[in-house]
């Protein structure tokens, strides 16, 4: 397991993980591009919020995703059901 020493978005934050280190700096790089795009100028909002806001995004996200993922899979596995019953 690999230790990570980070700074993102000014905060110091330190983790081990397994993910590669490639991996680390592109999940890095996806918080910090959402962060600033909630964070434009002349708006009056804490940190805490927007990162709450940011935070929602991306588990919404992963949400979406699992959904997509799990029709796939469904209809894969009515593909499969079919080429095994002869039925294509």
């Amino acid at each position: 397991m690999r230790s990570y020493n980070l700074n993102v978005l000014d905060l110091e934050v330190s983790f081990k993980a397994e993910a590669d280190p490639s991996r680390v700096e592109r999940a890095k790089k996806l918080v910090e591009e959402r962060y600033n795009k909630l964070n434009f100028p002349g708006r009056q909002i804490s940190k805490e919020k927007l990162l709450t806001f940011l935070v929602l995004g991306l588990a919404d996200d992963l949400l979406q995703s699992d959904r997509k993922l799990e029709v796939l899979n469904r209809r894969m596995e009515m593909l499969v059901e079919k080429i095994d019953g002869g039925n294509i």
